[in-house]
């Protein structure tokens, strides 16, 4: 009596394991550069947001007085309270505003309405003091 099993033979499997592990080394550096790509496409975007947030303020309030009021403000977090209400969906601090490790620096100004500075992290940009210019 013979009986008939149904199995992948030892070559069958190890071509799939190398056809994986080959499919795995291209897709998984792509996917990082996308992540990579997304981060900075959104702090971008989130920089021209304080930016239009800024032109908002301007705007609103007049010029004189918004300008009056970010030099009184003395510092990052007491301008963010100014623009807070122009950003949409804008968490309670300044910090949590960007992803990752990027940095925005809002100027001490704003009677030129100059953008704002951002700053990647360590090793995204070949500036010395990673900043993007957008």
């Amino acid at each position: 009596m013979r009986t008939s099993f149904k199995a992948f033979s030892l070559v069958e499997v190890l071509t799939a394991v190398v056809l994986l592990g080959i499919l795995s080394f291209i897709a998984i550096p792509n996917i990082v550069r996308m992540k990579e790509d997304s981060e900075v496409n959104l702090a971008v975007a989130r920089a021209e947001a304080v930016n239009m947030a800024i032109a908002s303020l301007v705007q609103a309030q007049g010029r004189t007085a918004a300008a009056t009021a970010w030099t009184g403000a003395a510092n990052a977090t007491g301008r963010y309270a100014l623009i807070k209400p122009y950003l949409a969906f804008a968490p309670n601090a300044f910090d949590d505003y960007m992803p990752g490790s990027y940095g925005i620096v809002l100027p001490t100004s704003i009677s030129s309405l100059s953008k704002v500075e951002l700053h990647a992290p360590p090793g995204v940009t070949d500036d010395d003091v990673n900043r993007i210019y957008y």
